[in-house]
């Protein structure tokens, strides 16, 4: 086993500035200002953009090199939300690093304790049995009924957590037991869009455009497809498409804003089939 390399000073050195930022007197007006609620965007950001790094590490020079650089960024707001709550003398930096340090070695008694699992979906199994422990426990304290559904955050972008949704229904048998159902039920969903479209019903029309998406993300689940990463693909896709319509009408001389529906269609296939060959 390789060593981690010792990081107490620059763990040390970033607690430090962050405290300075926060100072009252001498800090920071901008770092403040915040609080919970205000940073935990960038903190959303900040993930995204850890993930769009490593999406890119075949394809960019430098690229571990900016990997790290936004994993900083990340551990930064990590950092600032445990210096808030020191504060407020709840908890602090050394406390979060315990605590997940704790829930590690909790969730592998198989590398810290005497436990053996035959293989790693044994270890998976084992791990979802005790996070399903961890939540029970969570509830009691709360004094409320367990779910299935529990620790499912509704922070997290819609698509994942529809996933996460069904997945955890799932598990206690509310799922269909093939995609053939799931492709019926997407047309029926798309019948009962087109009912309220027909009818001019607008927030019945958005509720059943989500009921639509469900099921596209039941079906990308029942695929074993990750309906987040898909449509970033799709996102990608159509954006290196549409720059490349865009810099083909601009070597003619053209702005699309100029063309109809059609020429731009027609635009666009020639996008395509420039890209697959």
């Amino acid at each position: 086993m390789t060593e981690p390399k010792t990081t107490l000073p620059a763990i040390a050195q970033l607690l430090t500035i962050m405290a300075k930022l926060r100072d009252p007197i001498n800090g920071c007006p901008w770092d403040q200002a915040q609080d919970f609620a205000s940073i935990a965007p960038y903190t959303i950001e900040e993930a995204y953009e850890v993930a769009d790094a490593i999406a890119h590490l075949d394809d960019e020079p430098g690229a571990m090199t900016h990997l790290r650089d936004e994993l900083g960024d990340l551990l930064l707001q990590v950092v600032f939300h445990a210096q808030m709550a020191a504060e407020l003398d709840a908890f602090d930096f050394a406390a979060v690093a315990q605590a997940i340090s704790d829930k590690m070695i909790k969730r592998h008694p198989h590398v810290f304790g005497a436990e053996e699992f035959r293989d790693a979906t044994a270890q998976t199994i084992a791990w979802e049995e005790q996070k399903a422990i961890e939540r029970a426990e969570l509830a009691a304290t709360e004094g409320r009924a367990q779910s299935a559904l529990d620790g499912v955050a509704s922070a997290l972008p819609a698509l994942t957590r529809a996933l996460k949704l069904q997945k955890r229904a799932a598990r206690v048998g509310f799922d269909w037991p093939d995609t053939a159902p799931v492709l019926a039920k997407i047309d029926e969903e798309i019948a009962e869009l087109t009912a309220e479209m027909d009818a001019g019903n607008a927030p019945a029309m958005a509720e059943e455009m989500g009921d639509l998406l469900f099921s596209v993300v039941n079906l990308a689940r029942h695929l074993d497809i990750d309906p987040e990463a898909a449509l970033r693909a799709g996102n990608d896709k159509f954006e290196r498409r549409f720059r490349s319509l865009e810099a083909d009408l601009s070597d003619q001389g053209l702005d699309p804003k100029e063309f109809d529906i059609e020429r731009l269609e027609d635009a666009w296939t020639k996008a395509k089939i420039s890209e697959n060959t």
